[in-house]
C-alpha cells in the first residue's frame, strides 16, 4: 500500500497494533486462567481463591482496554498534529512565494503522498520562477529591441529631413540638379527603412513562434538560379560576377521563400562588401546525411573580432565601411537555418574574402 511508504504512518499503524494486541492478550486472561493455560501451580491453590483472581481478571480487561484505547488516541492525536504543524507550514511558504519570495519552498525530506504532493509544489514554484525570468529576459529583450530600432530610425529620418529642406529650397531657385540629386538619396532612405522594417517583421514572427515553415522537396539549382537573377543587373551595373556550381538534380525539403529569403541576403551582403571585378560563388552540394551551400566572395573580409558577433541583431562592426547596412540581415538568416533543423558558419579573411555556409541535415524516416 502506498499510504505505508509513510515511516510516520507506519509507525502510528504498528504503535496502535500494539495497543490492540494488548487489549486482546487482557481480554482473553481470564479464558486461560480457568483452563490453566497461565497458572502453572493451579494445584496449589484453592477453589475460592482461582475464583477471585478470575474475577479481578475479568474487572481489570475494560479498564485495560479504555487505557490502550486513551493511549491509541494519543498516538493517533500526535500524529495528526505534526501533520497539521507540517500544513501549517506548508501554508506559509505558499503564502511567502504568493508575496514575492521566489526562494519559498515547503521543506519535506520524508516520503508519502503528503510529501509527494510538497514536491510537486515546488516543481511548480520551480517552474513559475523560470517562466518569470523569461518574461523577464522578454521585457528586457523587447525594451532593447525597440530602443535599437529608435536609433536605427533615427538616421534615416534625420536624413530625410535634411534632403526634403534642401529640397525645398533648391525648388525654390531652381537648382533641378539638386533636386533630381537629393531626391535619389531620399529614395535610399526610403528603401533602407522599408527593408528594417520588413526585416523587423520576419525576424518578430521567428521569435513569437508564429512563422509556419511549410516544406517540400525542392530543386537546389532552380533556386540558386532565381537568387542569381535578383541580383544580375545589380552586378552588372557593378562590374561584379555571379558564378553558380552544384548538381542540377539535387533536392532537398525545405520552404522555398524563406531560403530564398536569407540567400538573398547572404549575396546582398557579399555584394555590399566587394568591389569591381570581384567575383561570387553560389555553390552546393548533397549528400546521404545533409545539403551543403555556400556563398564566397573575395571581397573585404570580416575583422576577426567581428566574427563572433556578426549574427547579434543590430550589430555594426566599428572596423566595418558599410554605412547602410542596419544589422538585421545575418540574424534573419540565422532565424532561417535554424527553423529548416540547419545552421549556418561563416569563415573570413581580411583582404581574403568571406565564405558563409548553410548547412541542412538530411533526416531519413525509418
Amino acid at each position: 500500500m502506498r499510504v505505508l511508504v509513510n515511516s510516520k504512518i507506519r509507525k502510528l499503524f504498528v504503535q496502535i497494533g500494539m495497543c490492540m494486541a494488548v487489549i486482546v492478550m487482557v481480554s482473553a486472561l481470564p479464558a486461560l486462567w480457568r483452563i490453566g493455560a497461565v497458572a502453572p501451580r493451579r494445584n496449589n491453590l484453592t477453589a475460592e481463591n482461582m475464583t477471585f483472581v478470575s474475577e479481578v481478571l475479568m474487572l481489570s480487561a475494560p479498564f485495560c482496554a479504555i487505557i490502550m484505547g486513551g493511549v491509541a488516541l494519543f498516538f493517533c492525536y500526535r500524529y495528526f498534529r505534526q501533520q497539521d504543524r507540517q500544513m501549517e507550514e506548508a501554508v506559509l511558504q505558499i503564502r511567502a512565494f504568493i508575496s514575492g519570495d521566489k526562494d519559498a519552498r515547503i521543506d519535506c525530506d520524508e516520503e508519502g503522498e503528503l510529501c509527494r504532493l510538497f514536491h510537486e509544489i515546488n516543481s511548480l514554484a520551480a517552474i513559475l520562477n523560470a517562466q518569470a525570468q523569461k518574461e523577464g529576459q522578454s521585457r528586457a529583450f523587447l525594451k532593447n529591441t525597440i530602443s535599437d530600432i529608435s536609433h536605427q530610425l533615427k538616421t534615416p529620418l534625420a536624413a530625410l529631413n535634411i534632403y526634403n529642406g534642401i529640397v525645398q529650397t533648391e525648388a525654390e531657385s531652381g537648382g533641378l540638379a539638386t533636386i533630381r540629386e537629393f531626391a535619389g538619396l531620399s529614395e535610399q532612405e526610403l528603401d533602407r527603412i522599408e527593408t528594417l522594417v520588413q526585416n523587423l517583421l520576419k525576424i518578430t514572427k521567428f521569435d513569437a513562434g508564429t512563422m509556419v515553415i511549410e516544406k517540400q522537396q525542392e530543386s537546389i539549382c532552380e533556386i540558386m538560379t532565381e537568387v542569381e537573377k535578383h541580383f544580375a543587373f545589380r552586378a552588372g551595373q557593378e562590374e561584379k560576377q555571379i558564378v553558380l556550381s552544384g548538381s542540377d538534380s539535387a533536392f532537398f525539403s525545405c520552404d522555398r521563400s524563406w531560403i530564398l529569403e536569407a540567400l538573398d541576403n547572404l549575396v546582398k551582403n557579399a555584394l555590399d562588401h566587394t568591389k569591381g571585378g570581384d567575383s561570387i560563388w553560389l555553390t552546393w552540394e548533397k549528400s546521404p546525411s545533409a545539403v551543403r551551400i555556400t556563398v564566397k566572395d573575395n571581397g573585404s573580409g570580416i575583422h576577426p573580432e567581428d566574427l563572433h558577433h556578426i549574427f547579434k541583431r543590430f550589430y555594426r562592426s566599428r572596423y566595418s565601411q558599410d554605412t547602410q547596412g542596419i544589422g538585421l540581415g545575418l540574424s534573419l538568416v540565422k532565424s532561417v537555418a535554424q527553423a529548416h533543423g540547419g545552421a549556418v558558419s561563416v569563415d573570413s579573411r581580411l583582404g581574403e574574402g568571406t565564405s558563409f555556409v548553410l548547412l541542412f541535415p538530411i533526416i531519413t524516416k525509418l
